[in-house]
């Protein structure tokens, strides 16, 4: 039986989290640069997150969570996910305490970064998720895993999954993402196409 593991942000969104938290509170430029830099792979992942989560840990979360919770869902996308619940998966670097309304509109089960939340304000991230252990995981149930993801952080996922393919639905995907997949899809009509084709 196949899972279908998707990364969040410009995959199952229509827009990247951070920006618009850091648009929302006016700390973009700084945001901005570095999650270009993230994007094209001059900084490494990891170290990119930690240092926006510095920038903008400060923030209010249930306000930052409130405004995530907003973001608009390909719809298409989102419906094939809300069909097979019991096979999607999304896996994102964000923040639980960020994130969890608007994963919980999504429906599906999750995996996060998290954070340790004290007065309404990240104080430190506790972990980071790889989102290879999530492909490892299933696969060590007996699972064929397709991943569906375009940024560097989910590279490392797309070469160990059975099946990846690049989502430039939003982005065109990195080179590191280009390079690894199996299938590369522009739009959601074809993105939809290939997932049921695959089921």
């Amino acid at each position: 039986m196949r899972v279908y593991i998707f990364d969040l942000d410009g995959t199952v969104t229509k827009q990247e989290a951070l920006p618009i938290i850091a648009d929302h509170f006016d700390v973009k430029d700084d945001i901005a640069t570095l999650t270009k830099e993230t994007i094209v792979g001059n900084i490494p992942f990891i170290e990119s997150f930690i240092r926006r989560v510095h920038i903008l840990g400060k923030l209010p979360v249930d306000r930052v969570n409130s405004l995530l919770e907003k973001i608009e869902l390909y719809p298409d996308l989102h419906l094939f996910m809300k069909e097979n619940l019991d096979l999607c998966i999304v896996a994102t670097g964000n923040l639980d305490c960020w994130v969890s309304g608007l994963l919980a509109k999504i429906g599906c089960t999750s995996y996060t970064s998290n954070a340790l939340v004290e007065r309404n304000a990240v104080i430190k991230i506790s972990k980071i998720l790889r989102k290879e252990n999530v492909v490892r995981e299933y696969q060590k149930k007996g699972y064929e895993v397709v991943m569906i993801g375009e940024g560097n952080n989910d590279a490392e996922a797309m070469r160990i999954a059975d099946i990846s393919i690049a989502s430039g639905l939003t982005h065109t995907p990195a080179k590191s993402v280009l390079s690894l997949a199996d299938y590369l899809v522009f739009s959601e009509k074809a993105l939809c196409r290939l997932l049921k084709q695959l089921s």
